[in-house]
């Protein structure tokens, strides 16, 4: 049984290069392309007539060889030595610069073939990567998979320039070749040509699949230094609090130190396939040209064609040159398109049902009913949680970390599907309508708000992307930040910095603000909007959000319980559950658990506005 698994294993790398290869098939072959499938016959039909004007071109030099040194057949040889070689060498090169302009045609016909298909992988991958679920981009280090789909994308490029015009074209001349020698030289000028052709591409084959080894490692080892890099800058403001910039450094350099390791392992294989390439090829030639060489001296061939010998076998060992690093470089290719394409495969988890609708939002009444949920199934987070919010009314969700609040905006965002109840917006089942008209009704203002690394017009437009200029600026206005923008040196069009960093707390939760707005949807969450503000910017911050939510289906997910006493209900969950639900009046006379927290942040804010008080006297 281990032998049977291992041949599996073995042979299971060569299988999926050839599912990566059909993989890509149809963005080359594009079904309704009239114009790209002419493009790719055309590119083929000119690669045959390069490659066959490439064979003929040392015939017109044999006969230009031999018409000089006397050895042409006829009467008027005299004539023909003054004559013949004058023709014969314009036609030589008459017939290089046809074989190359071939060459250059047929890239310039099929380059238009291999971008679009580079473009529609990218864009496939791209959109694959916004339709996976919320799981997979907590899972995933953005440095490394940024770091897979660029060399995805490089692979591609590679294998079309390399393998449609190279190796394809040098198995052509190959077949030209070996044939041209069995019935103008013999068959064992054939065979030895075959012998030594197969041994070199063998030894290549054998050593370049030794040292991939090497070049995974150093991949591998590629793509945690570009993890850590990226991770690192990411959290430059972090590494500068703790000050631990060698300590970062020391991490990048050990990534690095590991590459620097397999990367030397790699050239000195490198150096043993060179090395061996070269004496498998000058020891075909020898023996070929040594039998052609005798030919000669028997009177059996001319000089001419022991010179188109020898130009034979150079043209056909020229691109064999570069077999192994063709060979390597398209094996690595396919691994990196391999990978590439499995992300385009990962499914996406959360799926639209085939008769999913469009979600029709008349009021916005809101309605889970005994949800159920789990990241883990061995831990359920939500255990059986019924509630409803009445079209245009406020509902609050508080309880401690932990207890399953930002879950719960999670699953009616769909991020992820509950595990059993229902959740159901003016009567119809979130789970039954497409992803896309859900989200379009919801809007949301998050804790940590994240903008582009663009503008403060580009981040707020992206409520709306086909919003006015006026209508972007109104929407500011009602967020209470347009004063703030205009009286930047660059007003909106200010760049915010790379995760908006360049704006403080309370600035990027009123762009986040003026974005919703801008949305306009009929249900607004927001999950703990004013949590990570000071006081006085949270009260403000709150008044902005109070007036945006007057007249839609609000859900308020709530550290600081002094931001819900308005809610129409408010319910505590604990462990999963909901264990009290009312008002701000009803819940503080039950003296539960609402009581209990509404007492702790009392207490709290009287001890955080006496340390103000002496620290101001």
């Amino acid at each position: 049984m281990a032998n049977e698994h291992t041949v599996k294993d073995a042979s299971a790398p060569e299988d999926n290069h050839w599912k990566t290869v059909k993989r890509l098939l149809p963005y080359l072959w594009v079904r309704g392309r009239f114009d790209l499938k002419t493009r790719v016959v055309g590119a083929m039909l000119l690669l045959v007539l390069a490659k066959i004007l490439g064979v003929y071109v040392p015939f017109i030099f044999k006969d230009a060889v031999d018409a000089l040194t006397g050895e042409s057949a006829g009467p008027d040889a005299a004539t023909l030595a003054l004559v013949v070689p004058t023709g014969l060498i314009l036609g030589y090169g008459t017939a290089r610069v046809l074989s190359q302009l071939f060459g250059e045609l047929r890239d310039a016909v099929f380059v238009k073939v291999g971008q679009h298909a580079l473009r529609q992988v990218a864009l496939s991958t791209f959109r694959h990567l916004h339709a996976l679920s919320l799981k997979f981009h907590l899972e995933r280090r953005t440095g490394g998979l940024s770091r897979t789909i660029e060399r995805g994308t490089r692979g591609i490029d590679f294998l079309l320039r390399f393998m449609l015009f190279n190796i394809l074209p040098t198995l052509l001349e190959i077949v030209l070749i070996s044939s041209i020698f069995w019935t103008k030289f013999g068959f064992y000028y054939a065979l030895i040509t075959f012998v030594c052709l197969a041994s070199y591409i063998y030894f290549t084959i054998a050593v370049t699949d030794w040292r991939l080894k090497f070049r995974r490692e150093m991949n591998d080892q590629d793509t945690k230094a570009n993890t850590k890099a990226i991770d690192s800058l990411l959290n430059f403001e972090t590494v500068k609090y703790f000050t631990n910039e060698e300590h970062e450094a020391r991490r990048f350099d050990k990534a690095l130190a590991a590459y620097e390791s397999a990367s030397v392992r790699s050239q000195l294989s490198l150096t043993l396939l060179n090395v061996g390439q070269g004496i498998i090829i000058s020891l075909g030639l020898v023996i070929v040209l040594f039998m052609a060489g005798k030919g000669v001296v028997e009177g059996r061939f001319t000089i001419g064609e022991f010179v188109l010998v020898n130009s034979l076998l150079i043209q056909i060992y020229m691109p064999l040159n570069f077999l192994g690093f063709v060979y390597r470089e398209i094996k690595q290719s396919l691994v990196d398109m391999e990978k590439m394409f499995d992300i385009i495969a990962t499914n996406s988890g959360v799926h639209d049902t085939e008769d999913a609708e469009e979600l029709e939002v008349s009021g916005g009444t809101v309605h889970f009913d005994t949800v159920h949920f789990h990241y883990n199934p061995a831990r359920e987070i939500l255990k059986g949680v019924s509630f409803g919010v009445p079209a245009g009314t406020t509902t609050a969700i508080v309880g401690a970390s932990g207890a399953g609040k930002s879950t719960i905006s999670r699953i009616l965002f769909r991020f992820y599907d509950i595990s059993q109840g229902s959740i159901m917006i003016d009567g119809q089942d979130i789970a039954h309508v497409s992803q896309k008209s859900l989200r379009r009704n919801i809007g949301v203002v998050p804790q940590d708000t994240v903008l582009f690394n663009d503008t403060i017009r580009y981040n707020i437009r992206y409520g709306n992307p086909d919003a006015t200029d006026t209508e972007v600026e109104e929407a500011a206005r009602l967020a209470h930040i347009h004063e703030f923008i205009v009286n930047l040196p660059e007003g909106y069009d200010t760049e915010v910095g790379e995760r908006g960093l360049k704006l403080s707390g309370g600035e990027k939760q009123r762009v986040a603000i003026a974005r919703t707005i801008l949305k306009n949807p009929p249900i607004l969450l927001l999950d703990e909007a004013t949590s990570a503000l000071d006081g006085h910017t949270e009260r403000d911050i709150q008044a902005s959000l109070d007036r945006i939510a007057e007249g839609r289906t609000t859900i308020v997910i709530a550290h600081r319980l002094s931001t819900v006493v308005n809610a129409h209900e408010i319910l505590v969950l604990a462990a999963g559950q909901i264990v009290e639900r009312g008002n701000h009046e009803t819940l503080l006379r039950i003296e539960g658990h609402y009581a209990a927290m509404w007492r702790r942040q009392l207490e709290a804010s009287a001890a955080e506005e006496k340390l103000t008080e002496l620290e101001n006297s």
